[in-house]
């Protein structure tokens, strides 16, 4: 794992909020050189700190999705078969494993409620999964 220092931590800061600043802003903004700036970039990119840039869009930008979070839980022994298989659903997107009462989180965007029964379902026809819950996600304010 590499190590973050104060200028790594404040430039993935600053990328967070526009990963489209030029290097000339970003360096006058952390107080260090453009050439300072490509390195860290070369060497966080190099080592998988940084895995790339993207595109965020407000949560009503794509209107007539649906979002929604799952929470799974887990026979402990299958976990990364659950993992293989929710990675196959074009609906998923991210899956987190975390602590507590669930094993797994996995974000899903769907067209529509339809879809979402349908993804849901085939989630909970997962073997391994013991328990869910699922929350629409409704407003966003970051």
């Amino acid at each position: 794992m590499e190590t973050l220092d104060e200028i790594d931590r404040g430039l993935i800061s600053l990328l967070r909020d526009n990963a489209r600043l030029p290097t000339s802003t970003l360096a006058a903004q952390l107080g260090v050189s453009r050439g300072t700036v490509q390195n860290r970039l070369d060497r966080l990119m190099g080592a998988g700190v940084l895995l790339g840039f993207t595109v965020r869009l407000r949560s009503d930008a794509e209107g007539g999705q649906v979002r929604a979070i799952c929470s799974l839980e887990v026979r402990s022994a299958d976990t990364r078969a659950v993992i293989a298989a929710c990675r196959k659903m074009p609906d998923v997107g991210r899956i987190y494993s975390t602590n507590g009462r669930w094993d797994l989180v996995v974000e899903i965007t769907t067209p529509d409620l339809t879809s979402l029964d349908q993804v849901l379902t085939e989630i909970r026809a997962i073997r391994a999964i013991t328990h869910s819950e699922t929350s629409i996600l409704l407003s966003e304010f970051k």
